[in-house]
């Protein structure tokens, strides 16, 4: 069963008010529904949805729809459940809010459907029942998504969304628009509003998850990329130090600088503040990152100048 599935399946379990059922049943036929002058169809993969419909059907007009099973024209293996509705139209669509009293199309849900927050959230939740989909956070990046036909409806529902800060985003699609979430922490706050608090419990789990394991993999890379810094450093070193012995130079140095030269050489893998310790340690006398850096550099220096001279002999 995937994450949308569940999600679907847990927020059609929750009873609802009179008011709440209107405005999540007209959010349900207007982006779900095929209007005719006969007759209402809608289709969906879920059979807890055709339940769920077909009780708020029976609830508010006091009919029950024909259901049936029909062939998938998206060639999925899941059945395809319709609903259709023949009864009561009129009555239907203008106590939903799909037509007005001259039966003229409302391009947008009148605002007596919508009075009220917990309305304005059944609405949503109805739209995500007709259209939504969600990833599941442990498979895929963080997404939420409703496909929407009508250029109208999908401002308006943008709308709704973006009054409780979820930064909804629209793009045209070939059939229509999609409004999408991508930030894991709205898409949290979306799931909220439907209502569906146990995907909300599962979704913070594995968001956690992954937000610390993303932050390991950032800590481990630092402190490989420090290491691969600490080995390049120490490297270089062993290097100036070999040029210097090649040249019998070590005499040139004087003893603080000869001391660093010895304690690299018997220590090649330690970062310069392990070094300085290391060296602190075993003579007894304090030595700063700092210090034992400033040494190093005139080591660095005399490694430079034999090889500038060795440049110059072949040239």
């Amino acid at each position: 069963m995937s994450f949308t599935v569940t999600i679907k399946e847990e927020i059609s379990k929750q009873t609802s008010t009179r008011s709440e059922t209107i405005a999540e049943l007209s959010a349900y036929i207007r982006n779900n529904g095929t209007i005719t002058k006969d007759r209402i169809t809608l289709t969906t993969e879920n059979h807890f949805i055709v339940e769920r419909v077909m009780n708020q059907i029976k609830e508010l007009f006091s009919i029950l729809p024909q259901e049936e099973v029909i062939e998938n024209l998206n060639f999925s293996k899941k059945e395809l459940y319709q609903i259709t509705i023949s009864e009561k139209l009129d009555s239907i669509e203008k106590e939903l809010g799909i037509l007005d009293e001259k039966g003229i199309y409302y391009d947008v849900v009148p605002t007596y459907i919508v009075g009220g927050e917990e309305e304005v959230k059944a609405y949503i939740k109805g739209t995500f029942l007709a259209s939504g989909s969600i990833n599941d956070p442990k498979k895929s990046r963080y997404h939420m998504e409703i496909l929407i036909n009508a250029p109208e409806e999908a401002v308006y529902v943008q709308k709704l969304l973006n009054d409780f800060d979820l930064n909804a985003k629209i793009l045209s699609r070939e059939k229509g628009y999609m409004i999408y979430i991508k930030e894991a922490e709205k898409i949290s706050d979306f799931m909220k509003i439907l209502g569906a608090v146990n995907a909300v419990l599962y979704y913070e789990n594995v968001r956690i998850y992954r937000d610390q394991k993303n932050m390991t993999n950032r800590l481990n890379n630092c402190e490989q990329a420090n290491m691969d810094k600490v080995f390049e450093t120490a490297s270089e070193q062993l290097r100036q130090i070999e040029i210097i012995e090649e040249n019998d130079g070590v005499m040139l140095l004087d003893d603080r600088t000869k001391q660093a030269l010895e304690f690299r050489k018997k220590y090649p893998e330690a970062s310069l503040k392990e070094l300085a310790e290391i060296i602190s340690f075993e003579t007894g006398k304090p030595l700063t990152k700092s210090g034992l850096n400033h040494r190093l550099r005139k080591m660095k220096e005399l490694a430079t100048r034999f090889e500038k001279k060795e440049t110059t002999e072949e040239s």
